[in-house]
């Protein structure tokens, strides 16, 4: 249970003073619903104002406090503003402006009567300007604080508000107990958790650095625990003879590290407690075939083994690829997706049951409450990072003993995103491209040059190639995504023949959707025209030509995913990024990394420095816990700070039943670290 002392913190923020249905509204759409989020809604900045008794050159440009005494109004017509012209203590004019509700200016501002105004002093014209003022009485002007932090808002909740409820949450945080390592605490000079929270409320700096460790330390100590857990527990050892892994017949000769990862894995597979490996590699370095050796592994030792893909078109493809290499060893390979109904879908549970499949491909129905298996040996993951935790769990339990677990992503992951969002698992890198595969070439080009983009695309499917059009990211929305790759398919039908386009786009229904990548595939259609939903997964090697719209609006790690579906195979490739002209210096640097480079994991570096974790490991979509407080120089900086001190708490300083553990249990509820705190509340 949590403790006690965390509860007024939890308390939805309609128990705050003041607080409506309106206002809880309001706060919604920051994501904020209790007192909590509200505790760690931080500042983003402050606002420093100067108490001057007049206006003054020196003082263009900042925000002022002055008393004033308006003597007159012009009131604007049309667009036009409203003025009211005031007098400082020195007999200076002070232009107020008000492009909006006139009346409440007239009245907050009186002819001839002292008032207090603060804002920005600025020179337009001949005249000293402050556009809508703040305005007080004269007794009131301690209403200005000179320094006052500066808060994300929404529309119905000013600066001021939001600061008064941060302090009526912040009334509700207990003094907790320490969780971080002493000598550690002292090196880095740092408050108590809840002087740390008051502080970064007045001005972010340290503090806020401290609150970040702290969300650091839940997160690698959720981890830890999660990982202490698996080890504890026993399952199969499933090691193989060789007498299927002999007769695979290779695409080519395992590149050395293809043959380090399958080494790793087999050690893993032999052993009672549960493999729990993440295989990270580049687009294109062989992921698939390292996957197939370890379960035609666990079906040589007797087991069954399941591979889980993102999308049902992923899945397909691995169908038709595993068929095709396992249909000459004699082992049986079925798929599960939302689409199997009637006969065929009892006849894959039947399978399941009394072992005859030996491998399961499918999308999440593979581990339906329905789904059992004979002997569940071994559970792959592919595009791991689309997938939680609790997922990842619900798949583990469909066998009498958890089965190993090797997760799988194309998405190069920066190692201190690794550390925090598996720092459960052991990491295998496969950093070396199979023999044979060309990089792709890469060129930037601006949007006015559409013409002849369209044009050298007539001349490279006129010469038999195929090509990929990925449409831009109109907004986060899929019909006003569709449309756009709807209109753009349509101007290619007229101008090379609808006959020769495809199109996939993510409102379609998986069996459209199929049929295309189908035909695709077979070579029929010479273009497909797509929305990112082809970004993972899609290989057909005669394509060698990639274009994508709009490419300043997609993130690298996105990018290079999409650039991967070409350079499929040993002939020269090549990607167009049609950017629009209005770039600022995070796409021009993005765009330029894109054509220095074809290195995943360097693209990976980047894209975390420009654009935050929860972009690249897609953690909005897979709902995963994103970091609300620690900032992606933070996780560089303090992950492995973090990580070594839930180390120590586990390995020297006795664990969660030790004082310091007593209060990191506090730190993982606070934190909500859900997964670590089912195991605490499970024993």
């Amino acid at each position: 249970m949590r403790p006690e002392l965390l509860n007024p913190l939890f308390a939805e923020v309609e128990a705050l003073k003041g607080v409506g249905p309106n206002v809880a509204k309001a706060l919604a759409r920051l994501g904020i619903a209790r007192a909590l989020d509200l505790a760690f809604h931080l500042p983003t900045g402050t606002i420093e104002r100067v108490r001057a008794g007049a206006a003054d050159a020196s003082l263009l440009g900042r925000i002022v406090i002055l008393d004033v005494t308006p003597f007159e109004v012009r009131s604007g017509t049309g667009r036009a503003p409203t003025r009211i012209y005031a007098a400082d203590s020195s007999g200076n004019t002070i232009t107020l402006t008000f492009f909006n509700n006139p009346g409440w200016a007239r009245k907050q501002l009186p002819l001839n009567e002292s008032r207090v105004v603060a804002g920005r002093l600025d020179q337009f014209g001949s005249e000293w300007q402050i556009v809508h003022p703040e305005v007080v009485a004269p007794g009131e002007a301690d209403a200005f604080a000179i320094r006052e932090p500066v808060y994300p808002l929404t529309e119905g909740i000013a600066n001021k508000r939001m600061r008064e409820l941060a302090l009526l949450a912040l009334e509700r945080a207990p003094d907790l107990d320490e969780w971080i390592e002493p000598s550690l605490l002292a090196r880095q000079c740092w408050p108590r958790w809840r002087a740390a929270l008051a502080e970064a409320h007045r001005e972010p700096g340290e503090a806020r650095r401290r609150l970040a460790y702290d969300e650091l330390f839940a997160n690698q100590l959720a981890l830890l625990l999660l990982r202490q857990s698996s080890r504890r527990r026993r399952t199969r050892s499933l090691q193989g003879d060789g007498s299927i892994t002999g007769r695979l017949k290779l695409p080519h000769e395992l590149t050395g590290a293809q043959r380090r990862v399958v080494e790793e894995i087999r050690g893993d597979m032999a052993q009672t407690a549960p493999m729990l490996r993440l295989l990270q590699g580049d687009v294109g370095s062989g992921k698939t075939l390292v996957a197939l050796l370890a379960m035609l592994t666990a079906v040589e030792a007797g087991a069954q083994a399941a591979l889980l893909a993102p999308i049902e078109i992923l899945a397909r493809q691995h169908l038709a690829t595993l068929q095709a290499q396992c249909a000459p060893l004699g082992v049986n390979v079925a798929i599960l997706t939302g689409r199997e109904k009637g006969r065929a879908r009892e006849a894959t549970l039947m399978g399941l049951a009394d072992g005859s499949i030996h491998i399961l491909v499918g999308t999440h129905a593979i581990f339906q409450q329905k789904v059992t298996y004979k002997s569940l040996g071994l559970a792959v993951i592919d595009e791991q990072h689309r997938f939680g935790v609790s997922q990842r769990l619900l798949l583990t339990s469909k066998a009498e003993h958890p089965p190993h677990l090797l997760a799988m992503t194309a998405t190069p992951i920066p190692r201190t995103l690794t550390l925090t969002h598996y720092g459960e698992m052991d990491v295998s890198r496969i950093d070396e491209m199979p023999p044979g595969r060309t990089p792709v070439e890469t060129r930037v080009v601006s949007d006015q040059k559409l013409a002849e983009v369209i044009a050298g695309l007539g001349r490279h499917i006129d010469a038999g190639g195929q090509a990929y059009w990925v449409c831009p990211l109109v907004e986060e929305n899929e019909a006003v995504d569709a449309a756009a790759a709807e209109e753009r398919a349509a101007i290619l039908g007229a101008r090379f023949g609808a006959e020769r386009i495809g199109l996939v786009h993510g409102r379609m229904k998986g069996p459209d959707k199929d049929a295309v990548m189908a035909a695709f595939a077979r070579s029929d259609l010479a273009v497909l025209v797509a929305t990112t939903v082809i970004e993972v997964g899609v290989d057909v090697p005669n394509s060698t030509l990639m274009v994508v719209e709009g490419a300043e609006r997609f993130g690298l790690a996105q990018l290079h995913q999409l650039r991967g579906r070409v350079g499929r195979g040993a002939a020269l490739s090549r990607c167009i990024l049609l950017r629009g002209d209005k770039l600022n210096d995070t796409s021009r640097a993005r765009l330029a990394l894109m054509r220095e480079t074809n290195d995943g994991f360097r693209i990976a570096e980047e894209d975390l420095k420009l654009r935050g974790p929860g972009e690249i490991l897609g953690t909005r979509q897979s709902g995963e816990q994103a970091f609300r407080l620690a900032a992606p120089e933070d996780v560089a900086d303090l992950a492995p700070l973090a990580n070594a001190d839930a180390q120590l708490l586990l390995d020297r300083d006795g664990g969660l039943d030790s004082p310091r553990g007593q209060a990191a249990r506090t730190c993982l509820y606070l934190f909500e670290r859900d997964q670590a705190v089912a195991l605490l509340r499970s024993g």
